[in-house]
């Protein structure tokens, strides 16, 4: 297992994304399934969460920064998250990050801080990026908020960090220059988890790839599909547009794919499901299974 954790627009989603493209890694991406934990804390009786439900849209981010932080589930997330991962296959290597993931979580997963590392964005880059996402008021006091939090777990449990600065590095295992652009800090990164790469076990193959990367598109339509279904969604499936990853299972891969939620492939996740694809980008898995011209048989091989 590898972590990476961090306040909002510290880049983990963009790091992870690259290095299990890269290396052939699972990746779990915890925004992916907020909806689903909001839907666990609800059935368990939650105040919080069944506040956030329950108060007017635009009333949400109004209430007090403590309250914010309270319904954002931050810290009852982390719990599910560790539920969630260890209920996936134990190969090949998973990519968690997320928000919720806190030096306090992974310390409860033996070996789990060996392989983990929290990106600390300056003030100035977060806001900077922050500004990029074009967020009203009340999202952008929680995230700020966030960073305070995260940053007295990371001193007090000792944990590895990444200071991303954009005057080039302070504190921290090491500095980051915030304009140096994300590669810097994905190679950053990869050096602190190139053990655990070396050791694996990894993807090898591109239709092994392939299923990696429709695992992690599935869980973002999910994730939209669980938004949608609640009784004050302002959006839908058939208006709402995401850049899904290529699934064409290149290691150098790095295109996306633009697509309403509700044009992405239909359930089974298997060898016939078509995949989704960038223009020119060559069908790994449909292109072993389908059937030669004059066969009469299914054509898909085991595996």
């Amino acid at each position: 297992m590898l972590w990476i954790g961090g306040p909002p627009a510290a880049g983990k989603t963009t790091v992870a994304r690259l290095l299990a493209r890269r290396h052939g890694l699972r990746w779990y991406n915890a925004d992916a399934h907020t909806w689903e934990h909001r839907d666990r804390a609800i059935a368990a009786g939650h105040p919080a969460a069944i506040r956030f439900e329950a108060l007017p849209r635009a009333e949400r981010w109004s209430v007090p920064e403590a309250e914010l932080i309270a319904m954002s589930l931050h810290h009852e997330r982390g719990r599910m998250i560790v539920d969630d991962l260890r209920a996936l296959p134990a190969a090949p290597l998973i990519i968690a990050e997320g928000t919720p993931i806190t030096p306090a979580v992974v310390a409860t997963i033996p070996g789990g801080p060996a392989a983990s590392v929290w990106l600390q964005p300056s003030a100035e880059v977060q806001r900077a990026r922050l500004r990029e996402r074009g967020l009203s008021a009340g999202p952008l006091t929680l995230y700020r908020s966030l960073v305070g939090e995260i940053e007295a777990e990371v001193a007090e449990y000792g944990a590895r960090s990444l200071v991303i600065d954009g005057d080039g590095g302070i504190g921290g295992d090491g500095g980051i220059d915030g304009d140096g652009g994300i590669e810097e800090t994905v190679e950053a990164v990869e050096k602190i988890f190139a053990e655990a790469l070396d050791e694996g076990p990894v993807a090898e193959t591109a239709g092994e790839r392939a299923r990696l990367l429709r695992y992690a598109n599935r869980a973002t339509v999910a994730q939209h599909e669980a938004f949608f279904a609640r009784p004050w969604s302002p959006g839908n499936a058939r208006t709402t547009v995401h850049a899904f990853t290529c699934e064409c299972g290149q290691a150098d891969c790095r295109d996306d794919v633009a697509l309403a939620i509700a044009d992405f492939p239909a359930p089974p996740d298997d060898a016939t499901s078509p995949p989704v694809l960038a223009p020119g980008h060559q069908d790994v898995l449909l292109s072993r299974c389908r059937p030669a011209a004059d066969s009469t048989g299914p054509g898909c091989p085991s595996g």
